[in-house]
Parts: C-alpha cells; structure tokens; sequence
C-alpha cells in the first residue's frame, strides 16, 4: 500500500539518547531544556529573530489572532487547509474570503483592497504547498490600509523568499510540525516574529497568561509542547538537508514519467526557492481527476484531494463567490510523496496515471 505521506523518522538510538535524558531529569513539560533547545536551534536554522515552540500549529494561529489583538473581519483564502479559516472563526473574527490566482494557487493580491471594509484587522495567507505569496504585493496593501499579517506557513519548511526562510515574513509566520510535515516533532507548531514585544505577549498566551507562578499578564492557554515532541524535532532536524533533497528529487522523477500527462502543475513565485513539499497536479477535468483516483486506489494507491473543498463551502462561513478556488478545488490531487517512496513505486503511480489518460 502506497499512502500520500508516511512520516519521516530519524536513527532510533539519536532520539533513544534524548529519550533517556529526559527520564533522568523527569522533567517531561513546562518548557524543558529540550524545549529551549529545539527553539535556539531553530531560530538558528530559519534565521529567526522570535520563535516559540507550540503544541500545533492550529493553536499557533489562534495565539497569533490573539496576540495581534484582531477583531472584526479577517480577509483569508479559501483554500487551504480547514484550520486556516476554523481558527479565525475560533477566535470570533469573521473570514473574508478572497479568491485565488489560477496559477500560484495562493490569494490573488489584486483582489485583496476591493474586500477591504471599515471592520477589516488583517490579511491571513497561506502559503499553499510551500509556494510564498506575493509578499511584497501583500505588504504594500497592509501598510496601506494598516492591517496586521498573519502567514499560514504550515508547509513552508525548508522554503525560501528571496534568499530568506519564509517564516520571516509578515507579524506573525505560524508553523506546523505535525507527522506529515517535511520537518516534524509528531505534534507541534510554533510562532515567529521580528517584534520583540508581540514575542512577549505570545509567550504569556502560550502558558495560561502566566507572569509569575502567582501572577497573570492576562488570558492565556496552553499552548505548550513537551520534552518528547522537542526531542524529535531535535533529531529530525539533524536529517533536514537530507530530507529536502530525497523530496526534490522526487518531484523530479515525477515531473520526467508525467511529463505527457495532461496536468497542470502550479507555478513557483518569483524569488522562492521551493521545498517540495508536496506533489500536486491539476487535471483538466473533475472527471480525470476522479478515474485517475479510482485506478490509484484499485492498485492500493491512496493520494489526496488536498484542498477539497472550497473553504468558501463550509458551513459555518458567509456564502461567497470564490470561482477559481472552487474550480481547482475540484481539480486537484496530490500524489504520494514522502522519504522512503521508492524511484519504482515513483514510476507505478505515472504508469497508471498515463494508463488512464491514454484509455
């Protein structure tokens, strides 16, 4: 059975030797040396001026909305992953919805001013696929119109903009270190900033408000990730530069067996040098799309309809139109990637896919 990703794993005895020091400190939580680690050593690999490691990077983005103090409505993109939208409604903002460019898969900047209203805080964007924004188009509309950003950078490990990680772009970068990520702790996220100050308040909201053991800075929650979860991040992180290669040099064994497969693949910002975090094509049709799942799946084959649906279609938001979001949404299908997918099982996905498309 081929899944869309299967984790990354480093050598067992490295994280065995972290395990054992935890076992003989018994400090298992409440920002651990481990934790404080992971942290230094990260803002060290992203060039980070702030970072804060979290539980995941869902609450990573509800402590940022909080941090930044936003109220109102909060233009957003409809696609992504649900909790790009569930945190902004989480938090009681309202999600703006602004549609997509056709190429980058990423909010279309010059849709962006024309959602703008008398209640709008902030612009949350994601980064699809590990593909940066228009940054700059982004920025200039936010100093314009004095609105705070939030990055949705969950797949964004490993990317860079202009020569820079792109986590440090925008107030706040959120990150996710879930399992499937390219760079995991099995659980975890964290928040990144250039400002000292909102790096203060971030770190009360992660541990209940707390300033002292007695006394509260004000509301807070927990936010905060364990020993354990550090001690695989730190041991994952040892394995990057290897990972980010294996990846791209998949994305280049798929791109060489589908180059006649009538797909569209989306189109890299300028600047950006991209991790390759996932493989996806969009077919001409919602219907090739579907036959090709279908043959996938009776090989036991199982990739994923990332992102599907719209978020403009969820049941808690106000209906919008969001055409071209709505369009890919329904075209597009990410194929297996991950560090042990061999060059053979490669070459059996595209046989099938161009299978169905010559049949």
């Amino acid at each position: 059975m081929i899944n869309i990703s299967k984790p990354f794993l480093p050598d067992i005895e490295d994280y065995i030797k972290y395990i054992r020091d935890i076992w003989e400190r018994n400090w298992l939580t409440n920002n651990g040396p481990l934790v404080n680690d992971l942290e230094l050593k990260l803002k060290d690999y992203l060039d980070a001026k702030h970072l804060l490691f979290l539980g995941n990077g869902t609450i990573a983005l509800q402590i940022a909305i909080k941090a930044l103090e936003l109220k109102g409505e909060i233009i957003t993109t409809p696609f992504s992953f649900v909790a790009t939208t569930s945190s902004i409604v989480w938090e009681g903002c309202e999600p703006v919805f602004v549609d997509i460019d056709k190429d980058t898969f990423n909010i279309d900047p010059s849709l962006i001013e024309q959602a703008i209203t008398g209640k709008t805080s902030a612009i949350l964007a994601t980064h699809v696929f590990g593909n940066p924004c228009d940054i700059e188009a982004i920025g200039q509309i936010a100093r314009k119109h004095d609105l705070k950003v939030i990055y949705d950078a969950a797949h964004c490990f490993g990317t860079k903009y202009n020569g820079r990680h792109v986590y440090n772009f925008g107030d706040i970068s959120t990150a996710s270190f879930h399992a499937t990520k390219l760079f995991h702790t099995v659980e975890g996220g964290a928040v990144i900033t250039n400002d000292a100050e909102l790096l203060k308040k971030l770190a009360f909201l992660r541990n209940f408000g707390h300033e002292t053991f007695e006394t509260f800075a004000g509301i807070g929650i927990n936010g905060k990730n364990s020993e354990f979860h550090a001690a695989m991040g730190l041991a994952n992180l040892k394995c990057m530069k290897d990972v980010l290669e294996v990846r791209k040099a998949q994305a280049k064994m798929y791109d060489k067996d589908l180059a006649e497969l009538k797909v569209k693949r989306p189109k890299i910002q300028q600047g950006a040098e991209w991790n390759y975090a996932y493989y996806p094509i969009l077919f001409e049709t919602e219907g090739a799309l579907l036959r090709s799942i279908e043959a996938l799946n009776d090989n036991w084959i199982y990739p994923r309809r990332y992102f599907y649906p719209s978020l403009s279609s969820l049941n808690y938001v106000k209906k919008c139109s969001t055409p071209v979001s709505d369009d890919i949404a329904k075209r597009i299908l990410c194929l297996p990637a991950y560090h042990t997918l061999k060059q053979e099982e490669i070459a059996f996905i595209s046989r099938i896919l161009l299978r169905v498309q010559n049949n």
